[in-house]
Parts: structure tokens; sequence; C-alpha cells
């Protein structure tokens, strides 16, 4: 099954839609793999012309890659600038994922991008592919090198990222693809920046799941080349820790942002 693919949901009623599983290397759902069948479902009662700036979602449950996805959309506002939907994914154990996804038609304004990407990184042809996925290439920026580069929070996670699939000028299957990667990194920063997590990494001593994620979507996307995830931890309490990043083409420009609420604990006080 190709991305595109796996984007090409089946009407089932009115603004619903149902979408395939895809089996992953750790059981269940890949949670960007429901986040981007979610806004291609909500997108499909747009109208042309209007392109996603924005996604919150919400995680219910685990999905189960062994059963279909249902799409159920809920056409909140139809405006001449801006339309908003809601989307509840549920299986047959109920309700596994709820997103709101705001969408907007170009509108032309001055353009500033305060933040940069971090310097003297090394491009994605000196670093190994560690894809776990048949959908894209991925190669990680060592920790220490993201260390040095003195980002905002702790724990920083970094990775070039690329879609093995062209989708051209398709702006909306192009940012389902960055929602779809997005999902990746978030963990990884929060295990990364406290000690007592990183301590017992790798030895199947974490019990993790993604509680919500936020994309905001800022300048055309073109998916199948190099981009630069990064995510960095803001703080952890309570089992719940923030991740905060951003995503940058190969030539620096800013294209999203991205934030997520993840729980991670040690499998004993789970």
């Amino acid at each position: 099954m190709t991305l595109a693919e796996l984007f090409t949901l089946s009407p089932h009623g009115d603004d619903v839609y149902v979408g395939q599983g895809h089996v992953y290397p750790w059981g269940g759902l890949y949670g960007g793999h429901i986040v981007a069948q979610a806004l291609r479902a909500s997108s499909l009662t747009i109208d042309e012309g209007f392109v996603p700036h924005s996604l919150r979602a919400y995680f219910i449950r685990r999905g189960d890659f062994n059963e279909p996805v249902r799409y159920e959309v809920d056409c909140i506002r139809n405006g001449r600038s801006f339309c908003t939907r809601r989307v509840v994914a549920r299986q047959a154990i109920g309700a596994i994922l709820n997103l709101e996804a705001s969408f907007q038609v170009e509108e032309e304004s001055a353009d500033a991008s305060p933040v940069v990407m971090a310097s003297n990184l090394p491009r994605p042809d000196e670093l190994a592919d560690d894809s776990w996925s048949p959908y894209f290439d991925r190669r990680m920026v060592p920790y220490d090198i993201m260390a040095a580069a003195q980002r905002d929070g702790r724990g920083t996670s970094a990775g070039w990222f690329r879609l093995k699939q062209n989708f051209h000028n398709d702006e909306l299957m192009n940012r389902c693809a960055l929602a779809y990667i997005s999902d990746d990194l978030p963990t990884d920063a929060v295990v990364q920046a406290v000690p007592e997590l990183k301590a017992v990494s790798g030895q199947e001593m974490l019990f993790s799941a993604s509680l919500d994620h936020t994309v905001w979507f800022h300048r055309p996307v073109q998916a199948d080349q190099w981009h630069l995830y990064e995510m960095s931890c803001y703080t952890y309490i309570g089992g719940r820790g923030i991740s905060f990043g951003y995503v940058f083409a190969e030539d620096g420009t800013h294209v999203a942002t991205v934030a997520q609420e993840v729980l991670v604990r040690l499998k004993e006080a789970n």
C-alpha cells in the first residue's frame, strides 16, 4: 500500500469516510496515521481553495491496525476565509481520536520567520538511514550535535525526513504527509530530557502513549524533499511530557510548528 492509498478514504454516508489500517513494528496504529487520515477526511468536506493551517488532535484509545477506521466529520463552520471541521475517528472499541482542523484560503501578507534552523548540522547524505517506515526516509542527527546547538528546552531529538512518494504540487496531500511524519519524534525528546527515563530507554522498561498533538502549517511543503524535524522537551510532570519543535525545509524555510503532550511511564509504575 502506498501512502497515497493510505490517504484515500471511502465515503460511507454523509460526511463519513473509512480509512484502512497498516501494520507497524510496535503493534497498534501509529498516531500520525490516524491524524493524517482524519485531516484528509476533514478536507473532503471543504471547498476548493482552502488548505489546512492548523490541527489539534486528542488520542483517546489505541487503534487496532487490523480494523478499518471510520471518520465522522462535523462541519462546524464555513466562512469566506476560514472553515472549521471536527472529526471523530472510531473503531469497534469506540472513539480512538478526536481532531479539529482549520482551513484558510490563500491570503497575501508580510512574511516574517524569526525562528531559524540550527546551524552546522550534518546534511542528510552524511547520515545513515534508520527509518522504520516504508513511506519515508529518516536520518537522525546525533544527540550530542543537537545538544551543542543549544536549542530551547532539553532532550532535543532531530532528524531529516523525506517522503518516498512525490505528491507534486498537491499542497493538501503534502500537509497530510507532514502530519503523518510529525508524530515520530516527540516521545524521544521527552525520554532524552528526563534522566530516569533515558537511563532505561531501549530496555523495554517504558510505557508511552501520545495524548494530544498539534500542528501549525506555515508555508508550502514538498514532503518528498528533505525536511529537518526537531522536537525538544519543555516540561515533565505526572508522567506527562510536553514536546515542542519545528519543521524546516533543507534551505532553512520554517514550514511548520509541532507540539505534543506524551505520557511516558516506567513500566513498574504502570
